[in-house]
């Protein structure tokens, strides 16, 4: 920023309202991360209402996902070339669209596109809101900022099923997508007002051939394992979608390795400390959404909870983050942040395990407990592990590593539904002797024997990351004694 001869760190007018600034983007950050999770809850009645299969109606939770993942990286792109700031206001009006269209569909595919244009509009916001952030907060702030961008992203991505839930049960399952209107109209109302213009350094040329290459690299390897739930893997087109996607994805790699201004800047994962954090958060993302999938099934057909109560009760992994994550935050600036990822990490095996013991007659306090430790788990890794991620790039890359982090928080959102999913059904086939795409009335222990296995391996994914954490807190520990 140097080279400019005005910065927005020596702009007095934008440093004055930069903490508003601050509640503008997150307030679409996290309304773009809620929208990928609410509707988790509202699918048994979306499923009812629309008469559609559970595998079916899947595709209203994953659709989102897929768009933002092959979006995501060319919107970042497109906002270093074209304004951060300007792309950013285009995405919050484009997400309003989308989430409107969502309450007035009346059939499954009418909803799967107005989701994929409500995804863009995410992809959008998700893509430069750390950009902005970063090019506003000066060095001794930027840190902070960051971190709350981070909490809003993670109780965004956990609190859908319990806000969803009081939605869902007080007012129908078109409003967990209207109540952003009104909620956007005021964000775009202050973002209009407090946002600054660009200060554009440099017009970057797009990556088009990179930008289709990982758009259909994300959408043959989620349609082919997502379909192969419903056809069995086995079926020749699902197989043809899966080898494409990973040849797809070699060419990508190789194109990008030889283009001056990539789509994916793969230098960057050079830095081993970068690569293991990114990987770490994508395997929490992964675990925590199996968790986001099969809970409102649990709750609503097992225990026989309405959506308004099964939404209080889930709404207790939120609550406990919003308490857990700003602390650890805090305490991550004084005992860094390797330890906190590793014992964040441990207790979320320990609540997964837990409820892979839950059955048909397990107490509400038993469950809320094991949910509230879900929520303590992560507010203690999330924090510190977005610092880790932020903190081991140069200062020039912060906004690229922001979209990698967006794009691989997004990549195991739609992992973990795959994973659960894929799971549990071939389970409950398993159970009951046939092919099964959706719940068997009355045969709830066929459910409770595939979600057992479900958040068994949602544990040991989870496992897999505090086993690597550990080892980095072991070298760090290591390097400090030697020093």
């Amino acid at each position: 920023m140097n080279d400019l001869p005005l910065t927005y760190q020596e702009n007095q007018a934008v440093q004055s309202r930069k903490w508003l600034i601050l509640v503008a983007v997150n307030l679409f950050t996290f309304m773009s991360t809620l929208d990928a999770s609410i509707v988790n809850i509202a699918l048994p009645e979306i499923s009812a209402k629309l008469s559609l299969a559970m595998a079916q109606t899947e595709w209203v939770a994953t659709s989102y996902l897929m768009a933002i993942c092959a979006a995501v990286l060319f919107f970042g792109k497109l906002g270093d070339s074209a304004g951060k700031i300007k792309v950013f206001k285009a995405g919050t009006i484009v997400f309003l669209l989308g989430s409107a269209l969502c309450g007035f569909s009346s059939s499954l595919p009418f909803l799967i596109v107005s989701r994929v244009i409500q995804a863009l509009g995410a992809s959008i916001t998700m893509a430069n809101s750390m950009g902005i952030i970063t090019d506003i907060f000066p060095a001794k702030e930027r840190g902070r900022a960051l971190g709350l961008i981070g909490t809003f992203v993670s109780l965004g991505s956990i609190a859908g099923p319990s806000i969803g839930g009081v939605i869902v049960s007080s007012l129908g399952w078109e409003y967990i997508f209207w109540v952003n209107i009104p909620v956007g109209l005021i964000a775009i109302a202050i973002a209009w007002r407090v946002l600054p213009g660009d200060l554009i350094r440099s017009r970057k040329s797009m990556d088009l051939p990179g930008s289709v290459l990982f758009a259909a690299f994300v959408l043959l390897l989620f349609a082919g394992l997502l379909l192969g739930q419903q056809v069995g893997y086995r079926d020749t087109w699902i197989i043809i979608s899966l080898v494409l996607s990973a040849v797809v994805f070699f060419i990508f790699i190789w194109v990008e390795a030889r283009r001056k201004e990539p789509l994916l800047q793969l230098s960057l994962f050079r830095n081993s400390w970068f690569s293991l954090s990114i990987f770490c958060g994508f395997l929490t993302f992964v675990s925590i959404f199996c968790f986001n999938i099969i809970s409102p099934f649990y709750t609503q057909s097992v225990l026989h909870l309405t959506p308004y109560h099964a939404g209080f009760l889930l709404m207790l992994f939120p609550i406990t983050m919003v308490i857990v994550a700003p602390l650890s935050g805090a305490l991550s600036d004084k005992i860094g942040s390797e330890l906190l990822t590793f014992a964040g990490l441990m207790v979320i095996v320990i609540a997964l395990c837990g409820m892979a013991s839950l059955h048909e007659g397990s107490s509400l306090t038993l469950v809320g407990t094991w949910t509230a430790m879900l929520g303590l788990g992560n507010g203690m890794f999330q924090s510190p592990n977005n610092s880790l991620i932020m903190s081991k790039v140069p200062r020039t890359e912060l906004g690229t590593a922001g979209s990698i982090n967006s794009l691989v928080r997004n990549i195991g959102m739609v992992v973990g539904i795959t994973v659960a999913t894929t799971t549990l059904f071939g389970v409950m086939s398993s159970k009951a002797g046939h092919h099964v795409i959706s719940l068997i009335p009355g045969r709830p222990d066929i459910f409770l024997a595939g979600m057992h296995i479900v958040f068994s391996l949602a544990a040991g994914i989870s496992l897999l990351a505090a086993v690597l954490t550990g080892w980095r807190l072991w070298v760090s520990r290591k390097k400090v004694v030697e020093a």
